[in-house]
């Protein structure tokens, strides 16, 4: 199994170059595995992620090259950045939501307090911890929520 990404696309790049050279870009001028000399692992790739991309569309047993398709992802990938990486405040707020955020933020407000010379009660901490912990959840599922369907709209 190839886990390395640019050996995934080496590979994609040698199917497109394939099509390309036998001139299926097109449903009327789909051509078979066979036909095309594709590797055997292709037909099983296509009823995973390489046929949820779209680039190759299987018409009756045929395969075509979708050009638009491939100019589409090959667009959104350049506009991501290097090996798929963003660097947008998206990116941030993903590795901040992963730290244990509530406990510091409350811990930073229960401080505050005690050195501003705001008597509390003694359960007053936990309260605090209780509301910005629910907080902190409510937006962590907001997030991840969003992302999810970010990646479900691009396959």
């Amino acid at each position: 199994m190839v886990r390395n990404g640019g050996e995934i696309r080496r590979r994609l790049m040698e199917l497109v170059e394939k099509f390309r050279e036998k001139g299926a870009l097109s449903p009327e001028k789909a051509l078979t595995a066979q036909e095309l000399g594709l590797p055997p692992w292709f037909e099983q790739a296509m009823h995973r992620r390489l046929g949820q991309l779209g680039i190759f569309v299987e018409v009756n047993g045929k395969y075509y090259l979708d050009e638009d398709r491939l100019r589409k992802i090959l667009e959104r990938r350049s506009k991501v950045g290097y090996e798929g990486r963003t660097h947008s405040w998206s990116r941030y707020l993903g590795v901040l939501l992963m730290l244990p955020i509530g406990i510091i933020v409350s811990l930073a407000i229960f401080y505050l307090l005690v050195f501003s010379g705001v008597g509390f009660f003694p359960g007053e901490f936990l309260i605090v911890l209780t509301i910005v912990m629910v907080v902190v959840a409510v937006i962590r599922i907001l997030y991840w929520r969003s992302k999810r369907k970010y990646w479900r709209g691009q396959w």
